[in-house]
């Protein structure tokens, strides 16, 4: 496989995991009558506030993933995934005005980068500590 497909692979691999994760949840918490059943939209500030925090640290979570699968430069790759986040929640916050209080979507746009960038700088910050001295 070339170097940008393998890219490619660790941008698409933190974006499935991430779309993995947080559909997982929602899921979950529909089946369990937490959230509203699916296509009635959701108002509650809690609910909302509960769906952002898992869908921050799934972010973290996929940049982290981007960054260790990619083959070189990790946090530009976790930025890459950052930059698909960005565009995809601001094409579902245009798409889905009136389907509930406005400020969630748009703080999934703005969240988007600052996760992957956590991801990635976690990534780099667990592999430095891992880095072996020879002496």
């Amino acid at each position: 496989m070339t170097t940008m497909g393998r890219s490619a692979g660790a941008v698409l691999g933190g974006l499935v995991a991430v779309f993995v994760l947080s559909l997982g949840t929602d899921q979950v918490l529909h089946a369990l009558q937490v959230y509203p059943p699916w296509g009635q939209p959701m108002y509650e500030t809690g609910l909302l506030l509960l769906a952002l925090a898992y869908r921050i640290v799934y972010g973290v979570v996929g940049g982290r993933i981007a960054a260790k699968l990619a083959p070189a430069n990790p946090m530009r790759h976790a930025l890459a995934l950052g930059v698909v986040g960005l565009v995809l929640s601001t094409a579902g916050a245009i798409g889905m005005r009136g389907f509930g209080p406005s400020w969630y979507p748009i703080a999934l746009v703005l969240t988007a980068l600052p996760c992957a960038w956590l991801g990635g700088a976690l990534h780099r910050a667990r592999g430095a500590g891992t880095t072996t001295r020879k002496g």
